[in-house]
């Protein structure tokens, strides 16, 4: 066959698929957030949402469905038409933690999705308060071995990703500290000022300014490598090779998605993060863009579902 031939031929089979992909989307799209309105998931569902809107030519109009640790508002994606009009704004509960931490949950966590784009990574910092005697994650260690169970972390609730980062913690460190675990992260904070716990692990949106300011001592952040928000603390993992418990967010669609219209959803998601004054944005939230593709977000999520199900197993951890 000649080359022309099979050049032609070729373009006959992707015609379709670039009818599919020029049509998409033809109505409004909505971006479930399975949070409540008022959050920090649902201030950035609604950014990128708001972002995604004229690049897309359609409202991108966001819908709180908060409930079940967030397997209400991903139920409602893995059961949309798979055409690409519903998003999920993912957050590790619906697809990487919940399927170890809950008995069941309501749909398959990866056929049921099909992954678009990485949005951002949290970065968690491990913050101390300051009468306890210790400057680095390494004396944090030697002190709660010495002490073992007497040490406590503040948590903003059981199953958070500040409770499971301190399960990393306990886990890799191989210390014994009691989870202490808090409604939200207002009183967490207040009582580790106070004294009342010893530490957390929560993001630097949160620890940050307190240790800026001589409340809290600051001893690491929780990413893989030193972070850019924070360019003067170590990584946690410097001491303890392995340690990443920054959470990550994502965007992600109806299982069965014709591949087109993720690639057109693609596209626009990471060509929204490759905007220098988005980014600025995004850091000045204490926040790090993560664009991928979608392939790459599908491999991430399976490595950090695996990984947490090693930690969760370790720790005995089920939803209450």
């Amino acid at each position: 066959m000649s080359i022309t031939r099979r050049a032609a031929i070729a373009a006959a089979l992707a015609t379709p698929s670039l009818a599919l992909a020029q049509a998409f989307p033809n109505r409004p799209l909505r971006m479930i957030c399975p949070f409540a309105a008022g959050g920090s998931a649902d201030a950035s569902a609604r950014q990128v949402s708001e972002a995604l809107a004229p690049v897309l030519g359609q409202p991108v109009v966001v819908e709180n469905r908060p409930g079940g640790g967030a397997t209400i508002g991903a139920q409602v994606v893995a059961r949309a038409q798979p055409d690409g009009h519903t998003l999920l704004y993912g957050t590790p509960g619906p697809q990487i933690i919940n399927p170890h931490l809950m008995r069941s949950v309501p749909y398959d966590p990866e056929r049921d999705f099909a992954p678009v784009a990485g949005y951002k990574r949290a970065p968690n910092l491990l913050a101390v308060h300051p009468g306890l005697p210790v400057r680095n994650v390494q004396e944090l260690i030697a002190l709660a071995k010495a002490r073992p169970g007497t040490l406590t972390f503040a948590s903003s609730g059981i199953g958070s990703s500040s409770h499971l980062a301190g399960e990393m913690l306990k886990f890799l460190a191989q210390i014994d500290i009691t989870h202490v675990p808090y409604r939200g992260t207002s009183q967490a904070l207040t009582d580790l000022m106070g004294g009342t716990v010893s530490m957390a692990l929560d993001t630097l949106s949160i620890l940050l300014p307190p240790s800026r300011s001589g409340h809290l001592r600051a001893l690491g952040v929780t990413t893989p490598q030193r972070s850019a928000l924070a360019p003067d603390l170590p990584a946690l993992a410097e001491a303890l090779p392995g340690f990443d418990a920054a959470p990550f967010n994502y965007i992600a669609t109806t299982g069965g998605t014709p591949a087109p219209i993720v690639a057109r959803l693609n596209q626009a998601v990471v060509g929204i993060l490759n905007d220098p004054a988005y980014r600025a944005r995004m850091e000045a939230l204490g926040e790090e863009a993560t664009p991928s593709t979608p392939a790459e977000l599908a491999a991430t999520i399976r490595a950090e579902s695996a990984r947490w199900k090693q930690v969760i197993e370790a720790a005995g951890i089920r939803a209450e």
